[in-house]
C-alpha cells in the first residue's frame, strides 16, 4: 500500500494569528491606528485605552499615570502624538453656572463624523381623505336655473350632474333666463346634437353656456310725451282747462259770453 501524504500548507517564518472571537468587553480598532508609521507604541496603545473607557471616565495625565507604569512624561507625549494626529482633541467649555470644565474627546477615525443611530420609524398612518364641504346654499334668484339643470338627466341620462356642479352652473343658466331666453330653449340648446360618450357633462354644459349665451333684447324706447301743454288757462278768468279751444275761453266763459250777446 502507498504511504499517502496530504497537502498542508508550507510553513513559514513570522508572523502566526491564534484568534478567539470577542462577544464581551472588546475594543474595534482600525489599522489606520495599529499601522500608523508616525505614532509610538505608547500612542497607539493608549489610543485603545481611551476607546476602551466609558463615557465621562477621568483622562488626565496624572489619572492615566496613575493606572499604568508609564510616566506622567511619557503619557502626556503619547497625548500630544493623538491630538496631532486627529485621535485626539482637549477642549475647555465654560458650565451655565461660569465654571470651566476640560473635556477630552477620543476619535476612533479622524476625519469621519460619526453616523447617526438608525431608528426604526413606524409608518405614518395611512392618509383618509376629508369629504368635502357641502355646497353653498342657492340664492333665490337661481333655484329655476337649478332645477332646470337637475331636470336634464330626465331628457338625456348623459347629462347626469352632481349637486355641485348644479350649483356652479346655475348662474349662468340664470343670465340666459334674465336675456329673455325661455327654460325649454335653455334646454333644448343644452341637450342638442350631444356626443354619443359624455365623459364631462358639466364642462360640455359650461362650455356651451357661455359660447352660446343670446345677446340681450333691445329695451323699449320710453313714451314720447304729447306735442303742446296739457292745460291751457282761460283768456277770461284764466283758469287752467284741456285744450282744443277756438277761442281760448273755458266753457264756463263761453258760455257766459253767448249769454250776454
Amino acid at each position: 500500500m502507498a504511504s499517502q501524504h496530504p497537502s498542508a500548507p508550507p510553513r513559514t517564518s513570522g508572523l502566526v494569528h491564534v484568534n478567539v472571537r470577542h462577544d464581551t468587553h472588546y475594543v474595534v480598532a482600525g489599522n489606520h491606528l495599529a499601522q500608523h508609521r508616525r505614532l509610538t507604541l505608547e500612542a497607539k496603545g493608549l489610543a485603545l485605552y481611551l476607546q476602551s473607557l466609558p463615557a465621562g471616565a477621568s483622562v488626565g495625565i496624572k489619572a492615566i499615570a496613575a493606572a499604568h507604569p508609564n510616566s506622567e512624561l511619557a503619557v502626556a507625549r503619547a497625548l500630544r502624538q493623538l491630538e496631532a494626529f486627529g485621535y485626539l482633541k482637549r477642549v475647555r467649555e465654560r458650565l451655565p453656572d461660569g465654571r470651566f470644565v476640560h473635556r477630552t474627546i477620543s476619535y476612533n477615525r479622524p476625519g469621519a463624523e460619526p453616523k447617526p443611530a438608525r431608528t426604526t420609524t413606524p409608518p405614518p398612518p395611512p392618509v383618509r381623505k376629508a369629504p368635502p364641504p357641502p355646497p353653498l346654499p342657492l340664492a333665490e334668484r337661481h333655484r329655476a336655473a337649478a332645477a332646470l339643470l337637475a331636470e336634464l338627466r330626465v331628457h338625456d341620462p348623459r347629462l347626469l350632474l352632481s349637486e355641485r356642479d348644479v350649483h356652479r352652473l346655475a348662474p349662468e343658466v340664470t343670465a340666459w333666463l334674465d336675456r329673455g331666453a325661455h327654460p325649454d330653449a335653455v334646454r333644448r340648446t343644452l341637450c342638442a346634437d350631444l356626443p354619443d360618450a359624455v365623459a364631462h357633462p358639466a364642462a360640455l354644459l359650461a362650455h356651451r353656456l357661455r359660447a352660446l349665451l343670446p345677446p340681450q333684447l333691445p329695451t323699449a324706447p320710453p313714451p314720447t310725451p304729447p306735442s303742446g301743454p296739457r292745460f291751457i288757462e282761460c283768456d277770461d278768468c284764466g283758469r287752467p282747462f284741456p285744450p282744443p279751444t277756438p277761442d281760448g275761453l273755458c266753457t264756463d266763459c263761453r258760455t257766459t259770453t253767448r249769454a250776454a250777446a
